[in-house]
């Protein structure tokens, strides 16, 4: 796992700085759809206009590596919500093959019914044209798991405190610093997406919102038995 995150934060670091060596800024500010990475290889004179098919190739490849991991673990995430209580009590059973089977069948029409839906646009000239909710549903996103993700790691200080002595076969390295480090710069880039992402980080900010109500409500009607903790 921290080869995997070394290797990765390279790529990232060398991938940004191509970018800026082979772009101007404010071609990077202005790319089309924010798409960097396919203006940068349109610009390569190598390339010229076959860099978007290069780059679309690349996102696909890299988009079903990505679902593997989170379609697995999304199922997973709707298991465990089971077996807490919070979530259908048959979501909360494994088929004959350990598979959380209804919560993989249940995250499928899910996602189908978020980014089928298609919206109608009108530009500037009147022309109208449609798109999906993919991208805006993306967006959301990558503003919303940073909450979590800071919150996870706040959660390694509080069950440190709670449960000091729970046994922990994986560690965090260079606790208490390195995690606080992650916890100040990831809420840092949620400050700055508030303050100038406002289109998809506010909707995004609703959404997990949305989930207090929910809970509490959940929760009401299916209290805990008697002695449960």
């Amino acid at each position: 796992m921290a080869a995997g995150t070394i290797l990765v934060t390279v790529l990232y670091v060398l991938a940004n700085m191509s970018y800026i060596t082979t772009m101007p800024i404010a071609a990077i500010q202005h790319a089309p759809d924010d798409r960097v990475a396919t203006a940068a290889l349109e610009s390569a004179t190598a390339i010229g206009g076959k860099g978007a098919i290069i780059m679309a190739v690349a996102i696909l490849i890299s988009t079903f590596g990505c679902n593997n991991g989170l379609i697995l673990a999304g199922a997973r995430v709707y298991y465990a919500m089971a077996r807490d209580g919070l979530f259908f009590r048959s979501i909360g059973e494994l088929n004959e093959h350990r598979v959380p089977s209804k919560g993989l069948i249940l995250q499928g029409l899910w996602a189908a019914v978020l980014v089928l839906p298609r919206t109608r646009l009108i530009d500037a000239q009147g022309k109208e044209s449609y798109g999906n909710l993919y991208s805006d549903l993306l967006a959301y996103v990558v503003f919303s798991v940073l909450i979590f993700y800071v919150l996870t790691i706040v959660g390694i200080f509080v069950l440190r405190k709670k449960r000091p002595d729970a046994p922990r076969p994986y560690k965090a390295p260079a606790y208490p610093y390195l995690p606080a480090a992650y916890i100040v710069a990831a809420s840092i880039i949620v400050v700055v997406l508030l303050l100038y992402q406002t289109k998809t980080s506010w909707p995004g900010l609703a959404i997990v919102l949305t989930g207090l109500p929910v809970y509490l409500l959940w929760r009401l009607a299916n209290p805990k038995p008697t002695g449960e903790t």
